[in-house]
């Protein structure tokens, strides 16, 4: 295939081969991924039809040296507004990436680099010393997404251009095993490709800060002509008119995407391309650097030198990002994106917690959270141990008791008129424990919650009445529980002496569970009233009004040390409303409980140890978050459809 018979197929007879029953079927009822599955349906066989006869056409390799040809001018076409040379560069490029995803979800990675080392001179054979297309190719992708101005005219190129580099890197996705080894790791880790590094992160980066929306469907493609055009101009604008609304919507198997995602495809696939990068595991003989660079790069306002230690480092703009990120944690790639960052990146983390405006950040996690029943497990763990790691800061979990707010419309169980950032963060806490209690009963779930809540609570300050009440309420479920499986166990005893042949159920691991979750509850209670008494009237309250809760567990062997303090409090409060009669009305008795907290001897209240948890990652990371990345570019993806049969790396409700 010669150039000017790849020029005429990217001109008229790419829309005639790819798009003639596409565009039929872009009215159907239930858009987006309908579509992209017609779509594949309607290609699949003419790009098997290429792969196989590549090897004696060189067909692949002619329209990559096309598009390569043309990249070195797509600058200069963008400043000069030339529209049909980046539309036919982007035809290419679409075409390329078509084939692309056939070539790695059908053959070994062997057998794909042979077919972009394909020599001309020597038509039906390979070499090993001929020019390395496929690497030619990550790179004129990486410059094209680094290099290429944002405009009404690039931008469908530019989204082109970043899924080309998710479809590349989705050999993933056809294998059970996380990839220690692959080609990924050969072309992005080492070589050429190496020295994008750290502009590629940061164009990513800045296309999720900026959101910038799709110009309007067709209007960006090819200018309207006053004569009416030709033949190539009207197929041309009106296939491109229909493509674009795949390119707006979510990929097969989503659930409803949320209107942040769809807003900007641009940002929505420089997001999943990032995560992508940064969670491949190190290379043999040298770490990830993409995540590197996520690891390292610092404020645009920090002017300290990087440490020549330091590769791929870059700067960029924090608030910009803080903001963006502020914003979209309703999608679960933008919830991961700001873990990460937590987590990786110690410049970004100190920034975050110094920043006076944290609800901003803590509010839309905490709506996470509230509305657990309707998300994924993943997005709710990532969101827990996202408060996990801002609880172990102790400046954040002062002032979160010190930011109020107002009407909190979705926390649906209670008005809330006026509430502390941290009281709020407790009762959603609070609640995510209980619902967990009663439907998932997953034991890493409550661990999560109840560090959290153990990292603020020698902090607790002000707290509100019903979140004081949420925590005792806590306790009496716990309390309710462990009776009920001492219940269960003591009856299973008594059955078994009379039949021998029947197994006892394990009530000793679910009392032990428990047991160890009632320990941190009084650990936190005890934590507050050590630390912060005289704060925390409305616990005292809560406390005495449910005091008979506690009796129990005075002499359980298990919590007779963490009772002690408890117990004192409960008792010294008791005996002062005793002596102030009867019939106290609500505000009467907070008023001796305020008299109270100055008159008890503080040296009476043992002292523990600082409850202080720290989040780990545990080891091999990679296995959970591998497959969870891959999951959302498969649900996420703006106009790139895998068939789900295909798919080995996760189970289709993994996601």
């Amino acid at each position: 295939m010669n150039s000017w018979t790849v020029q005429s197929f990217l001109g008229v007879r790419t829309y005639g081969l790819f798009f003639s029953k596409y565009a039929s079927a872009a009215t159907t009822e239930h858009p987006g991924s309908t579509e992209l599955k017609l779509l594949e349906e309607a290609t699949i066989s003419v790009c098997r039809s290429l792969v196989e006869n590549n090897p004696r056409t060189g067909n692949l390799g002619a329209l990559i040296k096309v598009f390569l040809s043309r990249t070195k001018e797509l600058k200069l076409s963008a400043e000069c507004q030339n529209h049909i040379f980046i539309w036919q560069t982007h035809n290419a490029l679409f075409i390329i990436c078509c084939l692309l995803k056939v070539f790695i979800c059908e053959m070994s990675e062997e057998e794909l680099q042979l077919h972009f080392t394909y020599e001309e001179k020597s038509p039906g054979s390979y070499s090993s010393d001929s020019e390395d297309l496929l690497e030619e190719l990550l790179c004129c992708l990486m410059q094209l997404i680094t290099d290429i101005p944002l405009l009404d005219i690039t931008y469908e190129i530019s989204v082109e251009a970043v899924s080309t580099m998710v479809v590349f890197l989705s050999c993933q996705l056809f294998h059970k095993e996380v990839l220690r080894q692959s080609i990924s790791h050969k072309y992005l880790m080492r070589g050429r490709c190496l020295p994008y590094t750290s502009k590629l992160v940061k164009t990513l980066l800045y296309n999720f800060i900026r959101q910038e929306k799709p110009p309007p469907p067709g209007t960006h493609v090819l200018p309207q002509q006053s004569d009416g055009g030709g033949l190539l101009y009207g197929l041309a604008s009106g296939v491109a008119t229909g493509l674009w609304t795949v390119f707006t919507l979510g990929g097969v198997g989503s659930k409803v995407a949320a209107a942040s995602e769809l807003s900007s495809p641009l940002a929505n696939q420089s997001l999943l391309l990032l995560l992508v990068l940064a969670n491949l595991t190190d290379a043999a003989d040298a770490p990830n650097p993409y995540r590197q660079a996520i690891m390292s790069f610092k404020n645009t306002q920090d002017s300290s030198p990087f440490p020549s230690s330091i590769p791929h480092a870059f700067q960029i703009n924090f608030n910009s990002l803080y903001m963006a990120l502020c914003e979209q944690q309703t999608s679960d790639q933008a919830t991961l994106l700001l873990y990460t960052l937590l987590h990786q990146n110690s410049n970004i983390r100190t920034y975050m917690l110094a920043r006076t405006d944290m609800e901003n950040l803590v509010l839309p996690i905490l709506e996470i959270l509230y509305h657990v029943e309707e998300r994924n497990s993943h997005h709710v763990y990532m969101a827990l141990i996202i408060l996990l790691i801002l609880t172990e800061d102790d400046g954040f979990n002062r002032s979160i008791h010190e930011v109020m707010l107002k009407n909190i419309t979705w926390y649906s169980e209670r008005v809330l008129t006026e509430i502390s950032l941290g009281s709020l963060l407790i009762l959603v806490v609070i609640r995510t424990i209980q619902y967990n209690m009663t439907r998932t009963r997953d034991k890493y779930l409550h661990t999560n919650c109840l560090a959290a809540l153990a990292n603020m609570s020698a902090q607790f300050r002000s707290l509100h009445q019903y979140a004081a009440q949420r925590i005792v309420s806590l306790f009496s479920l716990l309390s309710k529980k462990h009776n009920k499986v001492l219940e269960q166990a003591t009856q299973s005893l008594r059955g078994s002496l009379s039949s021998n042949d029947v197994p006892l159920p394990d009530y000793a691991q679910d009392l032990n569970v428990i047991e160890e979750v009632i320990r941190m509850m009084l650990e936190i209670i005890n934590s507050c009233l050590t630390n912060s008494l005289h704060h925390n009237p409305n616990l005292v309250y809560a406390l005495l009004y449910k005091r008979d809760l506690f009796e129990q567990f005075r002499t359980h062997p298990s919590f007779q040390d963490i009772m002690q303090n408890i117990d004192l409090v409960i008792t010294f409060f008791s005996s002062r409303l005793l002596q102030a009669g009867a019939e106290l009305s609500v505000e009467r008795v907070l008023e001796i409980i305020k008299q109270g907290v100055v008159a008890l001897p503080k040296d009476r209240l043992k002292k523990f140890p600082e409850l202080k948890f720290k989040y780990v990652e545990e080891e091999q990371p990679e296995e959970f978050f591998i497959p969870y990345v891959w999951s959302l570019v498969y649900n996420s993806a703006v106009g790139v459809y895998w068939n789900p049969q295909d798919i080995q790396l996760f189970t289709m409700d993994s996601d």
